[in-house]
């Protein structure tokens, strides 16, 4: 089974996301799992500069506005996993984020970027680009890829099979119909029934249309998508592609996230010796120039900031966690205006208060395992990785009951409706859930957990729940195996 994963970001190369940690993590497991996987992925430079041994397979001549395309074939800096890269540094050559540029807007050429990379992918799956090897089956991630099975579709030659994961809906890649006249697409397809959204070329509607089967990354969340609340304007084609559509939920990679073996920690410490924990709380509140209190609770939310983090709801609840003797760290980049507000929120209590702006592997690490409690109260949440960390590390995830959020994180107070048949209310708990994206609802759910915090027995309790659960990649690569080897039945059997 030969099968290329396309992606726009990778873990440790470039994140900007969780699609960086799947397409690091993914991919390798199903490698161990004995599946010829290759990985394709934009020129970017911290990704061209990442790779190892890298070698020429192609030179493609100029394309989508650069002079010239060309196709290397390297390894991932941790292991073994093989990586094509499309190198054209008038496309990716450029610093910062791989969608936006320095004053925060998308890049103006990105429908050509991703138009390019959509192109190589497609044409590499089908043995065209690399002599030595091609694709049965060719997995795209997220709208940058959008395009690569409408590609492969105007090839009537192709026998291979698509697969097109939507990590976030939100994020659709939507242009001008007259620019996708200009990226070698049949006519045929830039219509209602293709890849056209309302007067416009959408990316995301492409891959939603001309993939053989979809996934998203929770079971709950590809329920949701069908809805006009979560579906963003293409609950229609999801709801029509229903019978094609699952949820997959994402894995944790516990080498890479394990308190244990942390090596980013200044404490590590285990489900059975939980005592580094605090020296990892301490150290947190030292560096953020927070009282050091082991008895107060500590909050953290690592995160975009951004309404669909609910990071205004957090800023509306402050006041009253901060009245009940929380703390509260912010780790990440988004909205100037809640930045601001963060900003002087930790100027106007600095003892309890503390917030970083930039994305930081290793302060991310370090927020999560000194943390009594990790903020996620999204609006809507395909899959979400924070609260999973937070499991891991004994630190209770608070979030809505939402996507992935509602399908990972049991309730202190559960009953077999909102909790499963786990038994009587709260025996295995493992965080707190609230329904409603209001800062009452968030408030009432904070003074839960610290009234809860007080009875370090049930706390303990619940932290031991929470480093028990198995959020592994294992289990979701086999979900994904089983998706292959269907797709590939009939055409193994001569269909």
């Amino acid at each position: 089974m030969r099968v290329l994963h396309a992606a726009a970001e990778i873990y440790p190369l470039l994140k900007t996301g969780g699609l960086a940690d799947v397409a690091g993590a993914l991919p390798a497991v199903l490698k161990e799992q004995g599946a010829d996987v290759r990985l394709i992925l934009p020129g970017m430079p911290a990704i061209i500069g990442g790779l190892r041994d890298l070698e020429l397979v192609a030179t493609l001549g100029p394309a989508f506005g650069a002079a010239q395309l060309t196709l290397r074939l390297g390894r991932m800096p941790d292991g073994d996993l093989s990586a094509y890269v499309l190198d054209a540094p008038w496309l990716f050559d450029r610093p910062g984020n791989p969608y936006l540029g320095p004053h925060g807007l998308e890049w103006p050429d990105n429908p050509y970027r991703f138009a390019a990379f959509g192109w190589a992918a497609a044409h590499l799956a089908f043995g065209e680009l690399d002599p030595a090897w091609c694709a049965d089956i060719l997995h795209c991630h997220d709208w940058h890829t959008g395009l690569a099975p409408a590609y492969l579709r105007a090839n009537p030659a192709s026998r291979v099979r698509t697969v097109f994961t939507i990590h976030n809906l939100a994020f659709q890649g939507h242009f001008p119909l007259q620019v996708f006249r200009e990226l070698a697409l049949p006519a045929a397809l830039l219509n209602a029934d293709g890849l056209e959204f309302h007067g416009q070329g959408n990316f995301m509607k492409s891959g939603l249309v001309f993939s053989d089967v979809l996934t998203t990354v929770s079971p709950r969340y590809a329920l949701e998508i069908r809805t006009p609340e979560f579906g963003w304007g293409l609950e229609g084609v999801l709801s029509a592609r229903g019978s094609r559509l699952s949820g997959i939920l994402n894995g944790v990679d516990y080498e890479v996230w394990d308190p244990a073996t942390d090596r980013l920690l200044p404490a590590n410490y285990s489900p059975q010796s939980v005592q580094g924990k605090a020296v990892c709380k301490a150290a947190m509140q030292a560096a953020s120039g927070l009282e050091i209190n082991l008895e107060a609770p500590l909050f953290v939310a690592v995160t975009r900031l951004a309404d669909q983090k609910g990071t205004d709801l957090i800023l509306a609840a402050l006041p009253a966690l901060l009245r009940m003797g929380g703390q509260l760290i912010v780790l990440g980049t988004g909205e100037r205006y809640l930045q601001d507000a963060l900003e002087a929120a930790a100027r106007a209590s600095p003892r309890s208060v503390g917030a970083q702006f930039s994305y930081d592997e290793e302060m991310a690490h370090r927020m999560v395992a000194a943390a009594d409690v990790i903020l996620v109260p999204s609006r809507f949440e395909p899959c979400g990785l924070t609260q999973m960390y937070g499991l891991r590390y004994g630190t209770l995830p608070l979030v809505r009951r939402v996507g992935g959020l509602a399908d990972t994180v049991i309730d202190a107070d559960a009953t077999p409706a909102h909790g499963g048949d786990h038994g009587s209310a709260g025996t295995a708990a493992t965080g707190f859930v609230f329904d409603r994206a209001t800062p009452l609802a968030l408030e009432a759910t904070i003074a839960r957990a610290i009234s809860l915090y007080a009875d370090k027995d049930r706390w303990r309790q619940m932290m031991q729940n929470g480093m028990a659960q198995d959020y592994s990649w294992a289990a979701s690569a086999t979900r994904y195996r089983e998706l292959y080897d269907a797709l590939l039945a009939p055409s193994r059997s001569g269909v």
